[in-house]
């Protein structure tokens, strides 16, 4: 399937005109990069404060926790926890991020956004179904990026990372943020689109779409489980 075949088939693509998408196309934007052989998985704040404590619709879930997304962080879920397991699978490394509320009251927030109320304590937990491992590193930020003021770095230094692959919340604000600077810290960057949710549909999809033209090449999770098949077959000497 070539690349204008494969987004064709994007469901977050139809938000956006068929012929900016062509121009795009013709600019060389969008292209998929080559999967790398030291893959790190970045979850990216997937917290009880923006899915809520149980499935249910935006408009009340938001009445427990403000930053809350509603159904469609319980619909990513599983999906996160079957790129979890492939990772796992293959010992290959995971890093959850969250917010570092100590760290806020001082330096300010990931956004700008008037807080109304403040989040239940409970709120930095993860959720059952996609809980860290005792041995996976739980990254604590004060912005929206983790690379911003974060020795995540230094660790990708240390496990020779040249891919990361990132997942989580919200698709516009710390996903974006983080997928912009992984680009520029020169890593191969895949974001998994069906692995990530916002609050706003639009702010979703375009977003996705501008990430997928400049900055990461934009795969479902099933997407992703087949490249790293095609690259252990290839590792094996197997033909793909």
């Amino acid at each position: 399937m070539d690349e204008q075949d494969w987004s064709a088939q994007k469901a977050w693509m139809k938000v956006v005109p068929e012929e900016e998408r062509a121009l795009y196309r013709q600019s060389g934007f969008g292209e998929r990069q080559s999967f790398g052989n030291v893959p790190v998985l970045i979850v990216i704040d997937v917290t009880l404060a923006f899915t809520g404590s149980k499935h249910q619709p935006v408009a009340d879930a938001i009445r427990e926790y403000p930053t809350a997304c509603g159904e469609v962080a319980w619909e990513s879920l599983p999906r996160i926890a079957r790129l979890l397991k492939l990772f796992r699978d293959r010992s290959w490394p995971v890093v959850f991020t969250r917010n570092d509320s100590l760290d806020q009251a001082f330096a300010g927030g990931a956004t700008k956004r008037v807080r109304s109320k403040p989040s239940p304590p409970a709120g930095q937990e993860f959720p059952a179904e996609i809980a860290p491992l005792e041995s996976e590193w739980v990254l604590e930020k004060a912005k929206a990026s983790c690379f911003f003021a974060t020795p995540l770095s230094s660790y990708l230094q240390l496990q020779k990372a040249d891919t990361l692959v990132v997942c989580g919340v919200s698709t516009s604000g710390c996903v974006r943020a983080s997928v912009v600077d992984a680009c520029s810290h020169g890593y191969t960057t895949y974001l998994v689109d069906d692995c990530c949710f916002d609050r706003s549909y639009f702010a979703h999809c375009a977003n996705l779409f501008d990430i997928s033209a400049k900055y990461a090449s934009v795969v479902s999770v099933a997407e992703l489980e087949a490249l790293c098949l095609s690259a252990s077959h290839s590792d094996n000497g197997d033909s793909l």
